[in-house]
């Protein structure tokens, strides 16, 4: 039995003297015999400590990195268990380096990975310990494959003002052209991937998250994506357009009067709201914010909107203009 004793203060990086690192060091003062006598009992420490979780706390396992420390227990505990603690420091510089997280951030860890295939573990949101994995099929090939290039075709605009037909009709043209391109229609998606929101601002808002990071999704699959969704705030749209690279967002306003669109009204959307029994609505209770550069503008003469069929051309024409119609 190995007689118990009291381990020597850590040796912490200068950058994490914090409450929170001073918090954690109270950990440190824990019966390290226990640690030693298993080995013992037929279990190696590193099986112990690098399980999931590990056993001891991320900063401990710091303190192991002190060679004084480790010269000290070597020539009272014996050329063995010398040999499980280097082991066991090295294992745990490892895990540190690769799980900065125990610090907050990854950056202030003072040692230095020479393994080139340490894995990065990152935080997005809620999601943690996750990594990003990198296939050797990219955007690129994918765009020489398909002979186009990705991008998002964003339609924007009141009920009624004809978003939906002019997504179908844009679509309908490219396929006949040998062009790839899918709609993602705003109440199609409400069928499925967003039935669990309503039309609150806050989810409207995740509404058209979603719908953003799904756009991009396709266009990085190198399709020629058709968003076809009110989309009444401005902030909102403008997030989705920050997700894209430069250029492959292309904004299209259909700037039809408010009157137009509610004569139309195929749904019977307007009626309902002007009297009372739909909340919210877009247009009669609830702002829409018109794009202030939107790259694409179409708008009604007199009166009259323009057909579908040459609502389409128009960002066709722009699609060839900008280079997306080619690899």
């Amino acid at each position: 039995m190995l007689r118990r004793f009291r381990p020597p203060p850590l040796l912490l990086p200068r950058s994490i003297n914090s409450a929170r690192t001073r918090q954690l060091s109270l950990l440190s003062w824990i019966d390290f015999s226990f640690f030693l006598e298993r080995p013992l009992r037929g279990m190696t420490m590193s099986s112990m400590i690098f399980r999931s979780p590990p056993l001891l706390p991320p900063l401990v396992q710091v303190g192991f990195r002190d060679p004084s420390f480790r010269r000290r227990r070597s020539r009272s505990l014996g050329t063995a268990t010398s040999r499980c603690l280097r082991s066991m420091a090295s294992k745990a510089e490892r895990f540190y380096c690769r799980n900065g997280d125990s610090l907050e951030q990854k950056n202030e860890c003072d040692c230095s990975v020479t393994d080139r295939n340490a894995v990065v573990l990152s935080s997005v949101g809620k999601s943690t310990n996750i990594v990003w994995h990198e296939c050797s099929v990219g955007k690129l090939e994918r765009q020489k494959l398909l002979k186009q290039k990705g991008c998002v075709v964003w339609i924007t605009g009141l009920s009624g003002s004809g978003k939906s037909t002019l997504a179908c009709t844009l679509s309908q043209e490219l396929h006949a052209l040998g062009y790839l391109s899918y709609v993602l229609d705003g109440d199609n998606i409400r069928h499925g991937l967003n039935r669990d929101l309503g039309f609150k601002v806050e989810d409207r808002a995740e509404n058209i998250r979603r719908i953003g990071e799904v756009a991009k999704l396709f266009a990085d699959a190198g399709i020629i994506c058709i968003a076809s969704l009110i989309s009444p705030y401005r902030l909102d749209r403008d997030a989705c357009r920050a997700l894209l690279p430069k250029s492959t967002f292309i904004e299209v306003f259909l700037d039809i009067p408010l009157e137009v669109c509610e004569s139309r009204d195929a749904k019977g959307l307007y009626k309902l709201a002007r009297m009372g029994k739909i909340k919210g609505f877009t247009g009669v209770d609830d702002p829409y914010e018109p794009p202030c550069s939107s790259e694409i503008l179409i708008t009604a003469k007199d009166g009259v909107s323009p057909s579908p069929a040459s609502m389409a051309q128009q960002v066709i024409s722009y699609l060839d203009e900008k280079g997306f119609l080619e690899a």
